[in-house]
């Protein structure tokens, strides 16, 4: 079966905790089902939209760009796509490997060493422990971090963590890749090799879904765009057509 992700009027909502929600104690008592008395009623759980509608079909050879102001909801989408949020309504259908370049740093525990990171990492994107342990070096050339593989994360760096993560992100070829925006991690010299990785990586998978202000790049890599508003598609088309669509609508 050929890669494919399909979203059909996909919701999204986060809860709002507040001081009428009194936060933890009524999520818990939702969760298991509390009967509580007058004196310790349970507050009603506040959410606020962040897509709404969302209906999308990407298939193979699929390059689309997401087209938006801050806050209109490409990061949320592409959350959704990696599986991170769960629609509260609608159906999401995928198939196929999935990278995503947006939260390469989620679930690193900084008392782990580089080592067990990418071995975790690889192993959570489908490889097996040897087939994860045959990147070490691979990375570790890619890094220049290799004399540092033994010791725990948090002695890192935030430049050194992002080069790690990076690394193993895009050392595998994945079916589909997810994009938040060009990563920049580390020199002039690691960028450099960096943007020529991401490249390569981007010119390789089946499906690519890129949210970025940076025009060029959308034009170069994407044939097809949305334009996101208020966690709403507001227009479709060719990159050119939706950049058009933007600059007049914002």
């Amino acid at each position: 079966m050929k890669p494919f992700i399909q979203l059909k009027d996909v919701d999204i909502e986060f809860p709002v905790f507040d001081a009428q929600s009194i936060g933890l104690i009524n999520t818990l008592a939702r969760a298991v089902g509390l009967h509580v008395g007058k004196s310790a009623r349970v507050a009603p759980m506040r959410t606020v939209p962040a897509l709404h509608g969302i209906d999308l079909d990407l298939k193979q050879g699929d390059r689309i760009g997401l087209i938006g102001h801050n806050g209109a909801g490409k990061s949320t989408l592409l959350r959704v796509l990696s599986g991170v949020y769960e629609p509260v309504r609608g159906e999401m259908l995928q198939h196929g490997s999935v990278s995503a370049l947006t939260d390469m740093m989620l679930g690193m525990d900084p008392e782990a060493s580089g080592l067990d990171f990418i071995i975790t990492r690889g192993i959570v994107m489908g490889l097996s422990k040897r087939e994860a342990i045959d990147l070490v070096e691979e990375i570790g050339a890619f890094t220049e971090l290799s004399d540092r593989f033994h010791m725990p994360v948090r002695t890192y760096s935030t430049g050194m963590m992002l080069k790690l993560a990076f690394a193993v992100a895009t050392t595998i070829t994945p079916d589909i890749l997810l994009m938040d925006e060009i990563v920049g991690a580390g020199d002039a010299k690691f960028q450099d090799r960096a943007q020529k990785r991401l490249h390569d990586l981007m010119s390789r998978v089946s499906i690519l879904v890129v949210a970025s202000h940076n025009e060029q790049l959308l034009k170069s890599f994407c044939s097809h765009a949305l334009v996101l508003s208020h966690g709403k598609i507001t227009h479709r088309g060719t990159v050119d057509e939706c950049l058009a669509f933007y600059h007049v609508n914002g």
